[in-house]
């Protein structure tokens, strides 16, 4: 049977599994557009290609399937850029697919002509210039097999408008390990030796503490690590992405590490003897200043990309493998234990100083403030929400004060820190997961960069609730700038639309808040809607997060919050 090429990009996205894509057509990609119609997968029609990507990488982080996003040729796959090297940072199996001018007009600098297979290099986990209509089918199987594999990656695949309209012969793909879908390995081998010394140094260890990342989350390793944590009595510290990795509540999970995390997790790993990383990658955030950290500790690293090994730290004990086999094959090797006086000590960090701001007085009047906010989104789900973040100051309150209970519903950038990303994020998050309850939680900032979206959102009926955290600033630059260049705030100052204004504009409902008695009225209304609501929330304007681990300073050396606004007990942590 002959198809033509663009025919066949769909079938090979169904043969995949594939239901939704994000995009947005044009000439060179339009052969594919026109023959969209007669198959059966849903299109998004983004606002901005940027979107496309983030919608798709929501969708894979919450669904742990491929997201795919459509992009025409020259500034339509440029747009996408952004949103590519957000899910290469962040390791999000993503496919793009873009047009290209006809083959036999490569490199004539013709209308929308771009090498967009030579701007990606840098920011895929592999790219392709599809130029025949034969080569189609082939790729787009490679391309989903390197999208997933390993370590997971943003794949882009260039095809030209002639290789969409020509025809070619069509085959269904072969049923075997290298056609179907997220099939196949290329995982890293490990041996026995590897594993008895990780377990050798783990019952040696008096003060050892886990590290857990996003790698955890992306193997599906969480359980492993959660037997592993119990079997051993091991406290576990987790990244920004390896939120969720354990449940907040669980009585071995310390909390967030790195420049904003808590400041007894900082100590505990300072003071710690075994390092025990699991799917994290030693990030400068985390880290704090090389040279001081962990000195004390010995160090078990896994990760199922062998790059990562000794990159940043120098392990004791370096494991290239894939999480959940690691720990599978580590678990019957390590002895119970109880780390008693361990634990007591990590519980004399948190109540002998600083921590994070206190919020038993809640209910107080004075200026709204962002961590209340956050607090009362999470009092009103019961932790059960799908969240959603952009990048700044909001960012780091969320992963403070919104206790995630479930793995996969927990959703930011980390490592490229994209602004703009949250609301299209959680339209994707949300069509991926369309049973669970999903809140974007931006700043005013970050919002304004995508706030397009919101007709995306309408046309495509998707229920999320925007939490806007407007505090008039780009509030973490401002931060810094607080700290470290005396408060002189050079182009952080932020005049903002009234968002309630646009929101009715595209029709959906807004409500404003600025005091403490009006947050959780606005929440409970957002919730119970039937469609989207977009909530701005007016907070105080100079806070800060804290506590702060200024760049290039130990992790232990923390800026902690004026002790008026701190609580100083931490015993009911462990």
């Amino acid at each position: 049977m002959k198809l033509s090429g663009a025919d066949i990009i769909w079938k090979c996205l169904s043969e995949q599994g594939v239901d939704t894509v994000f995009g947005y057509p044009g000439g060179a990609i339009l052969p594919a557009y026109d023959r969209l119609l007669d198959h059966p997968i849903r299109h998004v029609l983004v606002r901005h290609e940027q979107s496309a990507t983030h919608m798709a990488d929501g969708y894979a982080r919450a669904s742990g399937r491929v997201g795919v996003a459509v992009a025409t040729s020259g500034p339509g796959a440029t747009n996408l850029v952004t949103g590519i090297a957000t899910a290469q940072m962040d390791s999000t199996p993503l496919v793009c697919i873009t047009g290209q001018v006809p083959a036999m007009m490569l490199g004539s600098d013709a209308f929308q002509e771009t090498d967009i297979t030579g701007i990606t290099l840098p920011i895929t986990k592999h790219n392709y210039l599809v130029q025949r209509a034969e080569d189609i089918a082939p790729t787009i199987r490679d391309a989903f097999r390197v999208a997933t594999t390993g370590r997971p990656g943003p794949v882009l695949v260039d095809i030209t408008k002639n290789a969409q309209q020509d025809l070619t012969e069509w085959f269904e793909a072969v049923p075997d390990a290298e056609s179907q879908p997220g099939a196949g390995s290329d995982w890293p081998s490990f041996g026995d030796r590897q594993i008895d010394e990780a377990a050798a140094l783990i019952a040696g260890a008096e003060r050892p503490v886990i590290l857990a990342g996003h790698g955890l989350l992306k193997s599906r390793a969480t359980e492993e690590l959660r037997q592993l944590a119990e079997l051993s009595h091991l406290p576990v510290a987790v990244t920004l992405l390896g939120i969720g990795t354990l449940p907040a509540a669980h009585p071995l999970n310390l909390g967030m590490m790195g420049m904003h995390g808590e400041a007894w997790v900082n100590e505990a790993i300072q003071d710690s003897d075994l390092l025990i990383a699991l799917g994290m990658r030693f990030d400068d955030r985390v880290t704090g200043r090389l040279a001081s950290y962990a000195p004390k500790a010995k160090k078990i690293h896994v990760d199922i990309d062998p790059t990562e090994l000794h990159k940043n730290v120098r392990a004791d004990v370096a494991i290239a493998g894939d999480l959940r086999a690691v720990l599978q094959a580590l678990l019957p090797k390590v002895a119970p234990a109880r780390r008693d006086t361990w634990l007591a000590r990590i519980r004399s960090f948190a109540g002998g100083g600083p921590t994070v701001r206190d919020l038993s007085g809640i209910d107080e009047p004075g200026p709204l403030q962002a961590a209340q906010v956050i607090h009362d989104i999470w009092r009103a789900t019961e932790g059960k929400a799908l969240v959603v973040t952009d990048v700044g100051q909001h960012q780091m309150w969320a992963a403070q004060y919104y206790r995630v209970s479930e793995p996969h519903t927990w959703i930011t950038s980390g490592g490229l820190g994209t602004m703009g990303f949250a609301v299209p994020a959680a339209i994707g998050a949300k069509l991926a997961r369309p049973d669970r309850e999903v809140w974007a939680i931006v700043g005013d900032g970050g919002f304004q960069m995508t706030q397009a979206e919101l007709a995306t959102l309408v046309q495509e009926g998707v229920k999320i609730n925007i939490a806007i955290i407007n505090n008039g600033f780009l509030g973490m630059v401002r931060q810094w700038q607080q700290f470290f260049h005396d408060r002189r705030y050079s182009a952080t100052p932020l005049s903002s639309p009234d968002f309630v204004k646009i929101a009715d504009a595209h029709g959906l409902p807004g409500v404003h808040v600025s005091s403490r008695d009006e947050a959780m009225s606005a929440i409970r209304h957002a919730r119970a809607s039937a469609g989207p609501v977009l909530i701005d929330f007016h907070v105080q304007q100079e806070d800060a997060v804290y506590p702060m681990v200024s760049p290039g300073a130990p992790l232990h050396e923390m800026i902690h919050a004026p002790r008026s606004a701190l609580v100083e007990t931490g015993a009911d942590l462990l």
